[in-house]
């Protein structure tokens, strides 16, 4: 049973719902992904909506670009964490999908990640499912020290090297 739903609006967004999807399999979380159109299929979006908690989604990440309501629908359906990730947009470079998954009227909340912050948003997802799970839990503190361990290692690299020929190397 999958614990997190992976919820975007168009293929388009699949790239960065995918760095999502990358980030939740590195940890061991289950999940499904699924592309819905709330504004072109909005029966089929709020069957999704409500029947997430009985499928066992502990978390919802929906991803959304220019009028970006499919994060907002979903917190407004779903009674569990909904974590949006606003869509890198040509007219406006994604602040439109920002503005409208952040600015959530007062009860109907959405954590919100960085413009086409996937990897971010499953690593939410997984903090959130950790307050729970302490397998979990000590899988994601070994997420976080590989992470100092690789700027150990490019700090070593700048010293041993001098920057000009690190970044010589980093070509």
């Amino acid at each position: 049973m999958a614990q997190v739903g992976i919820v975007m609006g168009s293929d388009s967004d699949m790239p960065v719902m995918a760095k999502a999807a990358d980030i939740l399999e590195e940890l061991g979380v289950s999940y499904e992904m699924t592309i819905i159109s709330a504004h072109r299929e909005p029966d089929v979006f709020f069957e999704y909506a409500k029947t997430a908690e009985e499928k066992g989604f502990k978390v919802i990440i929906a991803g959304a670009g220019m009028a970006a309501h499919l994060p907002g629908m979903c917190a407004a359906i779903f009674p569990m964490p909904v974590i949006g990730i606003p869509m890198h947009t040509t007219s406006l470079g994604g602040r439109d999908s920002l503005y409208s998954i952040v600015q959530m009227p007062s009860g109907i909340p959405v954590a919100t990640v960085a413009i086409n912050g996937g990897t971010n948003a499953g690593l939410l997802a997984a903090k959130i499912l950790a307050t729970s799970d302490k397998e979990l839990l000590s899988r994601l503190k070994a997420y976080s020290q590989s992470l100092k361990e690789q700027v150990e290692k490019k700090d070593a690299g700048l010293k041993e090297k001098g920057y000009k020929e690190y970044l010589k190397d980093q070509h």
